[in-house]
């Protein structure tokens, strides 16, 4: 591999990651740039685990959902084998499907079927019950070198901390947004009903709560009807 010429390709990455708008955005980046720069790629997606559901996010390639969906359903797999030691299985590399079944023998024979010759998985984050992983795919068995490993192992520690930033903006916009929503119906209330802000609010609160309904949501009932 030319280090020098991936380390220029790694640095506008970086740059690019860092210029998206989105969450969105950030992971088709993510994904579409494993395709590009790590050598034996032929698919990527971010796999989410929530306990035992599946989430697939920016895939390049429907064998990407396929693979998710298929270790989502026989509940085993090198994903759920990274949850199970989220701390400790930052990576793993399967070299060759065709010889996986005694490890996983529900889902290796399949994904041997569905066209998955090796692969390699990084995490990128875990929070409370949920894993976040960015899988490399190839048709091929061994596929993935050691220079493949190191390749994708740096696209996922600059797509780590992009993503950790473009999920942290996220948030912040949401949470402008649910202050502004809460804001404007603590002032219909007050308006029609003749309530001090802390009355207007007590409304919302109590609404809320006896209602199962999240704050954000009764806040906007309010702003589109004029009152609860």
């Amino acid at each position: 591999m030319d280090w020098a010429r991936f380390g220029q390709q790694m640095a506008g990455m970086a740059r690019d990651l860092l210029a998206q708008t989105s969450v969105d955005g950030t992971l088709r980046r993510i994904t579409a740039s494993a395709t590009e720069l790590v050598q034996g790629c032929d698919a990527a997606g971010i796999l989410v685990l929530h306990g035992a559901d599946v989430e697939t996010l920016a895939p390049t390639h429907q064998l990407v959902v396929d693979s998710d969906r298929l270790q989502e359903r026989v509940r085993e797999g090198p994903c759920f084998d990274a949850a199970r030691s989220s701390l400790g299985a930052q990576v793993f590399r399967i070299a060759d499907f065709s010889r996986e079944q005694p490890r996983w023998p529900a889902y290796a024979p399949r994904a041997h079927r569905l066209g998955v010759g090796s692969m390699m998985g990084f995490l990128l984050f875990t929070e409370d019950t949920d894993l976040g992983a960015l899988n490399l795919y190839s048709h091929e068995p061994g596929a993935f070198t050691e220079a493949s490993e190191l390749a994708g192992w740096l696209l996922a520690s600059h797509a780590a901390v992009a993503l950790s930033s473009a999920r942290t903006h996220a948030q912040m916009e949401q949470a402008v947004a649910t202050r502004h929503v809460i804001g404007e119906a603590m002032g219909i209330l007050m308006g029609s009903h003749r309530l001090t802000e802390e009355q207007a609010f007590d409304v919302l609160r109590r609404y809320s709560q006896e209602n199962n309904v999240k704050l954000r949501e009764v806040a906007r009932l309010v702003c589109e009807g004029g009152t609860l």
